[in-house]
């Protein structure tokens, strides 16, 4: 079996400090994608030493504005390559995008993890940055796509994408419809996505056409406690790849305090 786990670690220097690199070790994964790793290459190998990570192969690509964003793929095996955004004069010194290419026990594969801009509907200019960067990301899903089908290198695309796809990913979807998050025009660009199979939402093809499972929540108020929750995490693997998967699970906090990010871990398991 092999196992790829997606995290928004919210500073993997907070993580490592409240204990969520342990917790990630006892995961027993074989690829680790984490989002806003807000971290230089130094200090996310200094957050890593002492773990069974340390002996990983680390891809990085930081944001160039310190303490924001960055993305990482993180596996046992070493890529045979690797790469930083997607040709976005914009985007690609943000931190937002990584992709790396390995040899996996399911078949040549590529691992991609995203970190997609909150957005904020009552800030133009920030929600427009959201929707340029999602114009962007559908174009290089068509080319892997496309590169799939012609070399049968399978593709997930891992992380936070920081939009709920349906009314099943959100608590209180009827108070956010107006929201960056829940905006129409950004749930249809996961239309287009998951139109004909392109891509398949492994999470919800497990879950089924139930609530959630969500995998964050604010830290205010009783959002955890009461389960009010987002899906914002995905895992979307190529049709050939989703054939493959075994198991999706979100590992949720047993308790308000044990938390160590507002996000909680999903690990998808794959097996021929």
């Amino acid at each position: 079996m092999f196992k790829v786990l997606t995290v928004n670690v919210n500073g993997i220097r907070a993580t490592k400090k409240n204990g969520g690199v342990e917790w990630l070790e006892s995961a027993g994964v074989d690829v680790m994608c984490l989002q806003e790793v807000r971290a230089t290459h130094e200090q996310l190998h200094e957050a890593i030493a002492g773990s069974e990570f340390a002996t990983w192969h680390v891809s990085h690509s930081p944001a160039s504005e310190l303490g924001r964003s960055g993305v990482a793929v993180l596996s046992r095996e070493q890529p045979s390559a690797v790469r930083v955004g997607f040709n976005s004069e914009e985007f690609d010194h943000q931190g937002r995008w990584i992709e790396v290419d390995l040899d996996s026990p399911v078949g040549p594969l590529t691992v991609v993890s995203v970190y997609v801009p909150t957005g904020d509907a009552d800030k133009p200019l920030k929600q427009a940055e959201k929707y340029r960067f999602l114009d962007a990301m559908d174009a290089r899903l068509a080319a892997l796509v496309t590169r799939a089908s012609r070399t049968k290198r399978q593709v997930i695309v891992t992380g936070d994408f920081n939009v709920g796809h349906t009314e099943l990913d959100i608590k209180n979807w009827k108070g956010n419809l107006k929201k960056a998050g829940f905006l129409a025009d950004e749930r249809a660009h996961f239309d287009t996505w998951f139109a004909r199979d392109r891509w398949v939402d492994v999470h919800r093809r497990f879950a089924g056409e139930v609530a959630g499972p969500y995998t964050w929540w604010s830290w205010r108020g009783q959002a955890f406690d009461n389960d009010a929750g987002w899906r914002i995490d995905y895992l979307i693997a190529t049709k050939a790849l989703a054939a493959q998967c075994r198991e999706v699970v979100v590992g949720r906090a047993p308790s308000y305090d044990t938390r160590w990010s507002d996000h909680a871990p999903v690990i998808a398991t794959f097996g021929q």
